[in-house]
């Protein structure tokens, strides 16, 4: 099972990879205006944003499995 999953987010993950966007529609609208250089830039600053407490949730569900395992 635990190979199952793992292979199955890796796919997904490759294959949404390169058309990952992570703008609303305020945001979409500002880039279309900066252009491409800076929109690209403030595309990857949402990634990096959305990244921290997305890690801190997976970390914390992954010591409850852990612990939960265990018990």
């Amino acid at each position: 099972m635990k190979k199952l999953c793992v292979i199955t987010l890796t796919g997904w993950l490759l294959t949404i990879g390169n058309q990952l966007m992570a703008q609303c529609s305020l945001c979409t609208k500002t880039a279309q205006q900066l252009g491409e250089g800076p929109a690209k830039g403030l595309n990857n600053g949402i990634l990096m944003l959305a990244v921290t407490p997305l890690a801190i949730i997976g970390f914390l569900a992954f010591r409850w499995w852990q612990s939960n395992k265990q018990a």
